[in-house]
Formats: C-alpha cells, sequence, structure tokens
C-alpha cells in the first residue's frame, strides 16, 4: 500500500474517532486525508474494505458497545455520544449491526451467548470450505468464522463456526449469493505471556449458487490494525477464552 495513501486514510480515521459525536461530511474527512473529496472516497474504500460514511457509521457503534459493557451511562447519553439524535434510530441501528439491543449487550456484559444466523429458503445448499492459516507466528483461538454481505462482522452472518484455533472448516448448507468470509481471533505472538492482540482475517466474495457443491477460501489470519473495520456482530467473549487456553511449550 502507498505510503501516502496510507497516511491520508489513517488521518481521516483519527478526525472520525476524535468526532464521534459530532456531524461529519466527506468533504471534512477529504480535508483531514488532504485529497479530493472523488480520490479520497475511492481509496479509502480500497484501504478498509467499507465507504468513509460506513466506517464511521461502524465506529460509533464500536464505541457504544465499549460504553454499553464498561461504563454505566445511560443508553440515551451513549446515543448522543456516539452521534445520534434519536435514541430510537440509534437503538434500531446497533440492534441490527450488533444481534442484540443496546439493554441487551449490556446485560451480556459485551459477550452474546448464541449466534443466529440469517433465515434462508429451504433447498439444496451449498458449502464453503478452507484452510485457516497464521500470518504471523503466534498461537491463535478460538476462532469466529462467518459469511457476511459485506467486508466487516455486522448482522446476523448467513453462517458462522467457532473452532478451537486454525486449521481447516467448512460453513454449510449457505444461503445463494455473494458473501465474505470473516474470521475474529485473539492470540499472542510470544509464547511468553506477551499480552493478547485480536486477529482478523478476509476472503473472497465467495459465491454459492444453484449445481455447485462448494466454494474454497483460505483464510489467512493477522494482527488487527487500525484500517480494520471494528467487528460490530457481538461474539462470545473470545478473548478469555484464549487466555483459558494452555501455551503451546
Amino acid at each position: 500500500m502507498d505510503e501516502i495513501v496510507r497516511q491520508a486514510v489513517a488521518r481521516a480515521i483519527v478526525t472520525m474517532r476524535d468526532n464521534l459525536g459530532e456531524r461529519l461530511t466527506i468533504d471534512d474527512l477529504a480535508r483531514a486525508a488532504m485529497f479530493s473529496k472523488f480520490h479520497f472516497t475511492r481509496v479509502f474504500l480500497r484501504v478498509t474494505g467499507l465507504s468513509p460514511g460506513r466506517f464511521l457509521s461502524a465506529l460509533r457503534l464500536a464505541e457504544a458497545k465499549r460504553l454499553l459493557a464498561a461504563t454505566q451511562i445511560s443508553v440515551a447519553d451513549i446515543s448522543h455520544q456516539v452521534g445520534y439524535n434519536s435514541v430510537g434510530t440509534f437503538s434500531a441501528r446497533f440492534s441490527g449491526s450488533v444481534g442484540v439491543p443496546p439493554s441487551g449487550y449490556r446485560r451480556l456484559h459485551g459477550a452474546a451467548v448464541r449466534i443466529a444466523d440469517r433465515p434462508s429458503t429451504p433447498g439444496p445448499g451449498a458449502a464453503v470450505r478452507g484452510q485457516l492459516r497464521v500470518a504471523v507466528p503466534a498461537e491463535v483461538g478460538p476462532v469466529f468464522v462467518g459469511l457476511f454481505p459485506a467486508k466487516i462482522a455486522e448482522g446476523a452472518p448467513a453462517r458462522h463456526v467457532i473452532l478451537p484455533g486454525p486449521g481447516p472448516y467448512t460453513l454449510a448448507d449457505v444461503p445463494l449469493g455473494s458473501w465474505y468470509v470473516l474470521a475474529h481471533a485473539y492470540g499472542t505472538t510470544a509464547p511468553d505471556g506477551t499480552p493478547l492482540r485480536p486477529f482478523t482475517g478476509l476472503a473472497g466474495p465467495v459465491t454459492s449458487r444453484r449445481g455447485v457443491a462448494a466454494s474454497l477460501a483460505d483464510v489467512h489470519l493477522r494482527p488487527r490494525h487500525g484500517f480494520d473495520p471494528p467487528v460490530l456482530l457481538a461474539l462470545p467473549d473470545l478473548r478469555q477464552a484464549a487466555l483459558a487456553r494452555p501455551m503451546a511449550s
């Protein structure tokens, strides 16, 4: 990735993070990036996988998740802090993206008990399968793997599985359509107690078609960085599960 582009997108993301409660326009973000509006939108999508507006919305909901899990600030106040004028609109978007309403997420302390897949019409379903590999030496797992219509873990997955670690995966009875394979986990980059880091992986799009038995999509897990969209879907507590995993000798 060109360093000038990296720095430009990074400036825009810093502007987003610093102004989650403010009204930001594409013009504001393009000025922060020091690019023209049209060039900025194209390179931002190329670097992050999302449009600037969708990335900003994801950051706002991710901050709302953090505040709900870590504070006792009211849902109404949180909605205003992350840029929503209407609590109803905030609650609807949070529920659709995270999978549970704000109050429910708070009761769960930020960890889902179960994940519901998208409903689909009965019929012969194809499979998506492949290998989960780790791009750097690390102890990683458990790993959430899900199928989503965009490059962000948002809303109910088409299908998902949680595996103990890297290796083969299979998602069966996948609804017809085009999907991205997204993986999320925690791991350490050394066996000496190095703090856990979030890992991510992306593959696709893969297309589930009638008459096709399976699609192949290998996923390479790597440490997350600031250009990755946040994971919005409420997941089981993979971090605590990783901490409880015996370290390899």
